[in-house]
């Protein structure tokens, strides 16, 4: 296949800006650094302890304050996102050529942002295994099933859910790679990419339109930014709160020798996808 027909396509158009979007400054979040952060006003030290050690499941941190936690993050990005766009909007249509990529860029790296932070919220692992600028493709999946899930999709949403499972029946502490990368999760995850691949292409020519006029268009950018990033962040987070991962496990007490210990048995999942994921038609969901 030549280049011209790889920049033609949805999915690989999309992996492109998702890889690029994670090797901007600041886009990672130090998983540790976050929790502490956005639990330090609701929560007890020692429950940011185990919330950092194991997750905020198992630290029994209770839902309503990872909801406040969330929305404490939701509306940080969504100012920042919007503010940048807005920004961009200044120059008006000479810039575009340079401005539009640009702001595509920043604000799939917002999206990146959100979506670390609250799948650390809910009890995920960490997304990035490492410091280096790669992403390997267990966490490519990953990060784009949960934009599949921003953008509405319900091919997304199940995949997610499976993947929870998944995690929750091992007691795994990082993603599955063989799911992701080749079993049952992965023709979602190439089905998604290329969903939001054509959503992309539409949001570049709206972001276009919206910056053609000098500072008028930086109100208009500004604002088409807010009114998409926020639903899509809550859509998220709405999702990953109903996950089984965010869910608090039974402590069951196991007897050994006469001597009485604790281990955590995660519920199982509810209402989890099926092998048939795949099969799953991509359309929007409400918000």
């Amino acid at each position: 296949m030549n280049q011209g027909k790889v920049s033609e396509n949805p999915e690989s158009r999309f992996s492109a800006v998702l890889v690029g979007s994670a090797r901007l400054p600041g886009v990672r979040i130090h998983r540790e650094a976050y929790l502490r952060k956005a639990l330090a006003r609701y929560c007890s030290e020692e429950e940011i302890r185990r919330a950092v050690e194991e997750s905020p499941a198992a630290a029994g941190i209770a839902a309503d304050v990872l909801n406040r936690a969330a929305d404490d993050s939701i509306r940080y990005e969504t100012a920042k996102v919007s503010a940048l766009s807005a920004a961009a909007g200044l120059p008006g249509l000479f810039a575009l050529p340079a401005t539009v990529p640009a702001d595509l860029a920043q604000y799939f790296g917002h999206m990146l942002r959100i979506s670390q932070k609250l799948a650390y919220l809910y009890s995920w692992p960490d997304l990035f295994s490492d410091d280096g600028d790669d992403v390997d493709d267990a966490t490519m999946g990953m990060l784009t099933l949960f934009f599949g899930v921003m953008f509405g999709t319900q091919s997304a949403n199940a995949a997610v859910g499976k993947v929870a499972g998944m995690m929750a029946e091992q007691v795994a502490k990082k993603l599955p790679q063989r799911a992701l990368t080749q079993g049952v999760v992965y023709p979602v995850v190439k089905k998604v990419a290329a969903y939001i691949g054509v959503q992309m292409t539409k949001q570049t020519f709206a972001k276009s339109v919206s910056k053609a006029i000098p500072v008028l268009g930086a109100a208009v950018s500004g604002t088409l930014t807010y009114t998409t990033y926020r639903p899509m962040a809550r859509r998220l987070k709405k999702h990953l709160s109903e996950s089984v991962l965010a869910k608090p496990a039974h402590r069951v007490v196991v007897v050994e020798g006469g001597e009485v210990g604790e281990t955590f048995v995660p519920k199982p999942a509810e209402g989890s996808a099926s092998d048939g994921t795949a099969a799953t038609a991509d359309r929007p969901q409400p918000s």
